[in-house]
């Protein structure tokens, strides 16, 4: 099967934006997706197949205090407003078509952290509804300047903490033939978060979350690696920046978003032909897919 995975990175998700509405206008299709952080908000337009419509309400609201500011923060413990990022803009400002994301046969995957375990935990999205917004929330809610989210039985923040990016689940959920989006160019190397101590003071009652975070650059590094091999071996197919974006996480200016959203589209455009080859193939030579495992 056809798998799209989708690593996050806040705004540097614009050239996630781009790459994913080049796709759609090609027609280019998946079995399945799996998304963490910026790349399940910004990627379940795929499912509801809505070319252009995340940088279209990124440039609409990106100065709106509702969307990333720190009077929201102050006047309710998230950063970006959750009523009006999971409610108002999707039902009202810039409607999320939901009955198209339930009629498309693509299943759709979504990554957080239970806060409670330090593990990855994946929800799969069905019709686009509360339940499966809340989950797309839960991935996106970044430590410290989001409150945690609870739905079920979880209590969740940002997928990126233990599941960067979810290759290894969609392998063993049985897609082999994967497109992997990334968001930061070859060679790239992750550091230790400098939030460490102020994260151990605040969530000091989650101490398997303070653990997760600790280690969290050598888990990316690790993906990383891991997946240039697969590259290299023709097991996947990777579209990353050229090189560094140099956004803000919390980029507010509109030039920004669309230049780092031209250079996804550029991006995906160079490597069309060759992402079509790959998906085309009669034959792959598939990895090996063990139980899905949180190695750290």
């Amino acid at each position: 099967m056809k798998g799209l995975i989708l690593e996050g990175g806040a705004m540097r998700g614009m050239f996630t934006c781009g790459v994913l509405d080049v796709l759609m206008e090609q027609g280019i299709r998946f079995d399945g997706a799996a998304g963490i952080s910026a790349g399940a908000v910004f990627g379940c337009n795929y499912k509801s197949m809505q070319p252009g419509r995340a940088i279209r309400y990124n440039l609409r609201f990106c100065k709106d205090p509702r969307y990333g500011s720190l009077l929201s923060w102050i006047k309710t413990g998230d950063l970006y407003e959750a009523d009006f990022c999971y409610r108002l803009l999707p039902e009202q400002l810039d409607p999320f078509d939901r009955d198209t994301f339930a009629e498309n046969p693509m299943e759709f995957y979504v990554g957080a952290t239970d806060i409670r375990t330090g593990r990855a935990v994946f929800h799969r999205c069905t019709n686009g509804g509360e339940s499966d917004l809340k989950w797309m929330q839960a991935s996106a809610s970044m430590p410290l300047i989001s409150r945690p989210v609870e739905t079920g039985n979880y209590l969740l923040l940002d997928g990126g903490i233990s599941c960067p990016i979810p290759y290894r689940y969609m392998e063993c959920a049985g897609y082999h033939r994967n497109l992997i989006v990334l968001t930061q160019p070859l060679g790239f190397v992750k550091k230790k978060t400098s939030a460490l101590p102020l994260l151990r003071f605040s969530m000091k009652e989650y101490p398997a979350l303070i653990r997760a975070m600790a280690v969290r650059h050598r888990l990316y590094n690790r993906q990383l690696e891991e997946i240039a091999k697969r590259e290299a071996l023709g097991h996947a197919f990777v579209i990353r920046p050229p090189k560094p974006l140099g956004i803000s996480r919390t980029e507010k200016s509109p030039a920004e978003l669309e230049r780092v959203y031209r250079i996804g589209r550029e991006t995906a455009g160079e490597k069309l032909d060759e992402l079509k080859r790959f998906l085309d193939r009669r034959t792959l030579c598939q990895t090996t897919a063990q139980p899905f495992t949180f190695r750290r």
